[in-house]
């Protein structure tokens, strides 16, 4: 099927000129979690994971993807003309190094210019002025192809209240507006997801991926403030919200001339989110100046509220997860991977002020596990044996805030081998939380401390230990992360504000093996200060146990067992309160110290 598909695309391409064509995962905000209306890639390749892009030239298809999905990408791409291309592997070039290589003299570059952000676009400008070829990118040719594709449903809205905010709509306005005066723009077009969200208070019903933020753009000047969103997701109640606060409500696709009617502006815009298509519209009288969205950090920095909410949040889901943990031990009949997902989905529907998942559960048993990214389909998924490891990372999104936790749980023997891969997992996952460090540090500095058990072992994982967390938004938030080797076009690493929240997350992945991974959120907070500056600390969020079973405590250093009984002994007096009977006998059990 997915050969026809681009023998399809290929006639096409044919008809309308176009050399190579270049097909990403992004919708028109570049956002996380694009509806199913943005699956052309899917469409094309078959590959589902989350991360990835398809070009196609008249005789070659390639599929660039990075380290989290080669294994499931390779499963997924079998038996299709449409090659794997390892991100990052020796001898693999970047998408912009093949499309400059193969497109020819005079050639046609074709994408959606929708859905390729400015810097993307801008790039290959650049790259194929030196081949005097062009760009065509007002065509959707896999969507014209996919004629069964999913329709847009408007969203329908609701106000995340100043008390779980912490900050107004206004007081938000005011401090984006002071941002803008210092880098002297007049304008500011905002067209990331979270960001709007954010700004204006707004989040939308979930999606089936967990999704609560609506698509809607925004532009912002000294007098006004613009949203661009599909009217008919406004109740009567948000439209007098917005009159309040002096927002005017405009059509979601008028964006596009409401930009084009600028005019001697000074456009603040983050080339990376505002999507190429809608930064060539604007005119040539504008000045623009380039730079990340200032709701970036501010969002980043959770307010007070923001924090103690989510400390609330993190509780219930503790409850729930360390339920679902006690039910699986239990449980005599072998269950499947889906079915353990939906579960676990309902401990977590319990707890008051559950939303829904803050993404796809990944629930993966033995070698499934080494498919960083995999996801269990019902019917195609595995039975959860009683030897070797099962991977659950989870989230829930609660009216306190957002959770991404992960566990790996020994589900009966283990060989030597395993148990010493996890307990180096462990190691440095307990390190990296216990951080001390000087105001200043980005994350990069970090990373060292959760791979330094695994690099002394000649082992190490292919993706970032530790990304930001937004509030009731995005799982994965900008800027704040923690990873040694910052990915091409990806976010760097800033500096560790007191406020962010940045998840910790160690893992291993032995192909046709096991996979291992645990991960908890840390609150980035202010400890001493002195006469070599003020210094930085971390506060643990996540408060779920830790599989003693599966650990070689001959491997740890006394500091290591030091922190994993503290760990242990702080999540006993979290979550004891709100369990009685047999899961709290056996949280008292799996929270007991451990020795050398």
């Amino acid at each position: 099927m997915a050969n026809e598909r681009l023998q399809g695309l290929r006639r096409l391409m044919e008809e309308n000129g176009i050399d190579i064509y270049y097909v990403p995962s992004s919708d028109f905000h570049d956002s996380e979690y694009p509806d199913r209306f943005f699956g052309c890639r899917r469409f094309l390749s078959g590959f589902t994971g989350s991360a990835g892009t398809v070009v196609v030239t008249r005789d070659f298809a390639g599929l660039w993807t990075d380290g989290r999905y080669f294994v499931q990408a390779k499963k997924e791409l079998s038996g299709q003309e449409i090659r794997l291309m390892k991100m990052g592997a020796e001898d693999v070039p970047t998408i912009e190094e093949f499309i400059e290589t193969h497109i020819p003299e005079n050639g046609v570059l074709g994408f959606d210019g929708r859905v390729v952000n400015a810097a993307a676009g801008r790039r290959f400008e650049r790259l194929l002025e030196k081949k005097q070829a062009t760009l065509s990118v007002g065509l959707d040719l896999v969507g014209t192809l996919w004629l069964d594709r999913p329709v847009l449903e408007p969203p329908r809205l609701w106000l995340l209240e100043e008390h779980i905010a912490g900050e107004s709509l206004m007081s938000k306005a005011k401090r984006l507006r002071m941002a803008m005066q210092k880098t002297g723009a007049t304008a500011h077009i905002l067209t990331s997801l979270d960001d709007v969200a954010w700004l204006f208070n707004i989040r939308k019903e979930a999606d089936a991926a967990g999704n609560l933020l609506p698509p809607a753009y925004a532009l912002i000047t000294e007098e006004s403030l613009r949203i661009f969103i599909d009217s008919r997701a406004v109740s009567e109640e948000i439209f007098a919200y917005f009159a309040k606060n002096g927002v005017r409500v405009e059509a979601y696709e008028a964006v596009y001339e409401a930009v084009k009617g600028l005019r001697s502006e000074r456009i603040l815009l983050e080339p990376e989110k505002v999507n190429f298509a809608l930064q060539r519209g604007i005119d040539a009288s504008n000045t623009i100046v380039e730079q990340r969205n200032p709701t970036s950090e501010m969002k980043a920095v959770k307010n007070p509220v923001e924090q103690e909410n989510m400390r609330r949040a993190h509780v219930k889901d503790g409850v729930a997860l360390w339920r679902f943990i006690c039910w699986l031990k239990e449980q005599e009949d072998p269950i499947t991977e889906a079915e353990a997902a939906v579960r676990l989905e309902e401990f977590r529907k319990e707890q008051e002020g559950y939303l829904c998942p803050s993404f796809g559960t990944i629930s993966a048993y033995g070698a499934n596990a080494a498919m960083c990214h995999y996801h269990a389909k019902k019917g195609q998924d595995a039975k959860i044996g009683r030897e070797g490891f099962y991977l659950v990372d989870s989230g829930g999104q609660y009216l306190e805030g957002t959770t991404d936790v992960t566990r790996t749980i020994a589900m009966g023997p283990l060989s030597e081998e395993m148990r010493l891969h996890y307990t180096l997992v462990l190691m440095g996952h307990l390190r990296l939380s216990a951080a001390r460090f000087l105001y200043g540090c980005p994350g990069q500095n970090l990373d060292i401390l959760a791979r330094s058990a695994l690099w002394k072992y000649g082992l190490d994982f292919n993706h970032g230990t530790g990304h930001g967390v937004g509030f009731l938004s995005n799982v994965h938030e900008r800027p704040n992360n923690i990873r040694w080797k910052q990915p091409q076009g990806g976010v760097p690493s800033c500096v560790l504000e007191e406020g962010m929240i940045t998840s910790n997350e160690p893992g291993l992945y032995i192909e046709g093996s096991h996979g291992i991974r645990i991960e908890t959120l840390l609150l980035c907070k202010k400890a001493k200060k002195n006469e070599y500056g003020q210094f930085m600390e971390f506060e643990t969020l996540t408060f779920v146990p830790i599989d003693t079973e599966a650990i070689d405590s001959s491997v740890m250093e006394p500091s290591d067992i030091e922190l994993l009984n503290a760990y242990h002994k702080e999540v006993y007096e979290k979550l004891s309160p709100y369990l009685a009977g047999r899961e709290l006998e056996k949280l008292f059990e799996a929270t007991r110290p451990i020795g050398l």
